[in-house]
């Protein structure tokens, strides 16, 4: 009979079994929280959370019921698309906040209405453009942040090149 010179290590003692057996246990329990939590994330309600999002829902609503407008700033803003109503109101809140707080809000009004994700880029490059005249290239890229694919960099950029 002819023994073997290694050494047998009894099964399920390794660290990595261990370990494994550990990452088995909780890996499936963190991805159930995590989901859950997303899902309770979402507004299910409808209506918009954001403010600004609010503002421009009124200003489209307002046009689709009240038909003719009696002045010129009403038919002015009746006319105009969602996008375009949440890039003024993101501009002017640029100005009297700051970057930061205009883009927080970007983000916020497209994860609530997913319909303005096209619309984005072109929104976060405006607000870019809009820093740079306001704070100056150097500050105004301090406010950069990944909204949007980075577009509020591309307008810094833009602005200031």
């Amino acid at each position: 009979m002819k023994h073997s010179t290694t050494p047998q290590t009894r099964r399920g003692q390794g660290p990595a079994r261990r370990v494994g057996r550990t990452l088995a246990f909780v890996l499936p329990v963190v991805l159930v929280f995590s989901g859950t939590l997303a899902v309770a994330g979402v507004n299910w309600s409808g209506r918009p959370s954001s403010p600004v999002l609010a503002a421009a829902d009124t200003a489209v609503s307002g046009a689709s019921s009240s038909g003719a407008s009696s002045s010129g700033a009403s038919s002015r803003t009746a006319e105009r698309a969602p996008h375009q109503v949440l890039r003024d109101r993101l501009l002017v809140e640029l100005h009297k906040e700051n970057p930061s707080v205009a883009l927080t809000h970007l983000q916020q009004a497209v994860n609530d209405r997913p319909s303005l994700a096209r619309h984005c880029a072109s929104i976060a490059r405006a607000l870019g453009k809009a820093a740079v005249r306001v704070y100056g290239p150097t500050r105004a890229q301090s406010y950069a942040r990944p909204v949007c694919d980075t577009s509020f960099a591309s307008g810094v950029l833009t602005a200031h090149g």
